[in-house]
C-alpha cells in the first residue's frame, strides 16, 4: 500500500460515525449489510449514512453490490489487511516481542481456517 492510499483510508476512519460503520461491516463479514440496516443499527439518518458510506467507499475500505432493490455494503477485507500490514510493516525493528500483543489479538479474534474475524 502506498502512503497516499493509507492516508485516505486512515482519514476515512478518523470519524466516529464512519469508524462505527466500518466496524459493523467487519462484524457482518463478507455478506455485508443493506444500507438501511446499517442506518437502523447505528441510529443514523439515511442521508448521513449515505455520506459516510460514500467516504468509506472512496477510500476503498468497503464495496457495494445491488441485490434487488437494496444496496449491500461489505468491508473490503483485502484492503483492511493491506492497511494493517502497512501500519505494522516496520514496527518490530528486529524485536518480534513488540508485535506479540498484535499477534495474540489476531489469534484470539480471527478464525484461523475461515480467515474472517468473528
Amino acid at each position: 500500500m502506498k502512503v497516499d492510499a493509507a492516508v485516505d483510508a486512515l482519514s476515512a476512519l478518523a470519524h466516529e460515525g464512519r469508524l462505527a460503520v466500518f466496524r459493523l461491516l467487519v462484524k457482518a463479514g463478507r455478506e455485508g449489510l443493506a444500507a438501511g440496516d446499517i442506518a437502523r443499527k447505528l441510529d443514523t439518518q439515511p442521508n448521513t449514512m449515505s455520506a459516510q458510506l460514500l467516504i468509506l467507499s472512496n477510500a476503498g475500505l468497503i464495496s457495494a453490490r445491488r441485490e434487488g432493490r437494496s444496496i449491500i455494503y461489505a468491508a473490503d477485507f483485502d484492503r483492511m489487511s493491506e492497511l494493517l500490514q502497512f501500519l505494522t510493516k516496520d514496527c518490530c525493528g528486529g524485536r518480534p516481542e513488540i508485535c506479540e500483543p498484535l499477534n495474540a489479538a489476531v489469534a484470539q479474534y480471527c478464525a484461523p481456517k475461515k480467515g474472517q474475524c468473528r
